[in-house]
C-alpha cells in the first residue's frame, strides 16, 4: 500500500513538473518558431504542457520502481548500522548533537557582520559541522558517567515501595564468555534466579564456540556442542532476557580483550571461569562473576575436629595417605588412609587449606 502511494506521488511529481516546464516554454516556442510550423499560440499553450506532462509522467512512473528499490536498500543499510549502535550511545549522541547545533546557531549570528555573504555562509556551515561533531564526541566520551547520573537520580527521586516482583532494570548486563558457556553450570545458576539483568552473548563468542564445535579433535568438538546446547537451554527454557549483540572490535584479535571493551561500552559484568581474564578485567575496574569462586563460596564450611564419613578411593602422594572426595568435589586427604582403600571410614578433620583451585581438607581416621 505504501509503495503504491509513493509511486503515485512520484508520478504526480513528474506530471506537474512536465506541465510547469511546458507552460514556461510556451512563449519561447511561439516567439522563435523553433520548428517552423507557424502555429497559433493556443496550440503551443495546450500542446507543450500536455506533451511534457505526459513525458514526465511516463518517465517518473517507470523510474519510481528504481527509486523505491534504492530507498529500500538505503533504509536497510541505515537500519543495520543503527542497530549496531547501543541504545545509550545513540541517545547520548543525539542529545550532544542537539546541544552542539544550538550553540552553533547562537554563534553563527555573529557572522552577519562579515560583508562578504559567501564567506559568512561558509563559516556558518563549518560552525554547525564543528559543534555538531563536538557535541556527539563529548556526549559519547562521558557516557561512562551514566551510572553516576542514575545513582544521583535515585537519590533525588521519591522513595517508593520496593516490594515488587518487577525485575531490577538497573542491574548490569551479564556478558558470557566461552569458558563459562562450555562449563554449563551457568544454566543452573540462571534457573535459580540469582542472575539479575539481561544475558549478553557477543557474536564473536558465538563464532569461537562454533569454531570449537567444528574442531577435528573429538573432545573439543563435544565441548563446543555442549556449549551450544547450554545456550539453547538458557535462551528457550529459562525466564531470563538473552540478547545476542553483533558488535565487534575489528582492531582487536583476542577475544578476552574484546570482552573487556564490550563490558566497558555496555557498562556490564563479565561471567567467566578464566583466571587470566579475571585478573586483567579486575585491573580495569570491570566487575567479574567467576563461577568457580561462586562454587567455592557455597561449599559447606568444615571446621577442625568435625567428624565425617568418607570413602577412600585412591592413594595419596605421600606414604600411607588416602584420598577421598565430597559430593561437591572437595578433596579430603586422610593420613594413614591407604590401608582403608575402597572402604567407608569415619575421619576427624585436622585442618582446612584454602587454595586458588578450592578447599582441601586434611583428616585422620577416627580409629
Amino acid at each position: 500500500m505504501i509503495e503504491k502511494l509513493i509511486k503515485y506521488v512520484i508520478t504526480f511529481i513528474g506530471l506537474s513538473t512536465g506541465v510547469a516546464l511546458g507552460l514556461r516554454l510556451v512563449d519561447p516556442l511561439y516567439e522563435y518558431n523553433l520548428f517552423n510550423l507557424n502555429l497559433q499560440r493556443i496550440v503551443y499553450l495546450i500542446g507543450a504542457p500536455l506533451l511534457l506532462g505526459l513525458l514526465g509522467t511516463v518517465v517518473l512512473y517507470f523510474a519510481s520502481k528504481l527509486f523505491i528499490r534504492f530507498g529500500k536498500k538505503m533504509a536497510q543499510v541505515v537500519q543495520s548500522e543503527l542497530e549496531k549502535i547501543p541504545q545509550q550511545d545513540f541517545l547520548f549522541g543525539l542529545i550532544g548533537l542537539i546541544f552542539g547545533l544550538i550553540i552553533a546557531f547562537l554563534i553563527s549570528g555573529l557572522y552577519e557582520i562579515i560583508p562578504i555573504p559567501m564567506v559568512a555562509s561558509a563559516l556558518k556551515i563549518l560552525t554547525f559541522i564543528f559543534f555538531g561533531y563536538l557535541g556527539i564526541s563529548l556526549a559519547q566520551k562521558n557516557i561512562k558517567d551514566q551510572p553516576k547520573l542514575s545513582d544521583w537520580a535515585k537519590k533525588i527521586a521519591p522513595i517508593k515501595n520496593t516490594k515488587t516482583n518487577i525485575p531490577n532494570s538497573h542491574a548490569k548486563p551479564k556478558i558470557l564468555d566461552t569458558s563459562v558457556i562450555i562449563d554449563g553450570r551457568i544454566s543452573d545458576i540462571c534457573k535459580t534466579g540469582f542472575i539479575e539483568g539481561e544475558i549478553i552473548i557477543p557474536e564473536f563468542v558465538l563464532s569461537e564456540l562454533r569454531h570449537i564445535a567444528d574442531s577435528s579433535d573429538a573432545l573439543k568438538r563435544n565441548r563446543g556442542r555442549r556449549g551450544l546446547d547450554i545456550l539453547k537451554i538458557i535462551q528457550r527454557d529459562l525466564p531470563i532476557v538473552v540478547r545476542i549483540v553483533d558488535q565487534d572490535f575489528e582492531d582487536v584479535s583476542e577475544v578476552d580483550v574484546k570482552l573487556i571493551k564490550l563490558a566497558q561500552k555496555l557498562n556490564g559484568s563479565i561471567v567467566t571461569n578464566d583466571y587470566n581474564l579475571n585478573k586483567v578485567a579486575s585491573l580495569q575496574d570491570i566487575m567479574i562473576l567467576n563461577i568457580n569462586e561462586l562454587a567455592n563460596a557455597v561449599k559447606p564450611v568444615v571446621l577442625p575436629g568435625e567428624e565425617m564419613l568418607v570413602q577412600i578411593i585412591k592413594e595419596g602422594k605421600e606414604s600411607n595417605q588416602g584420598v577421598s572426595y565430597l559430593d561437591d568435589g572437595t578433596m579430603i586427604v586422610v593420613e594413614d588412609g591407604r590401608k582403608f582403600m575402597n572402604e567407608n571410614i569415619q575421619v576427624i578433620v585436622t585442618s582446612v587449606l584454602q587454595t586458588a583451585a578450592g578447599k582441601m581438607i586434611f583428616a585422620k581416621s577416627k580409629s
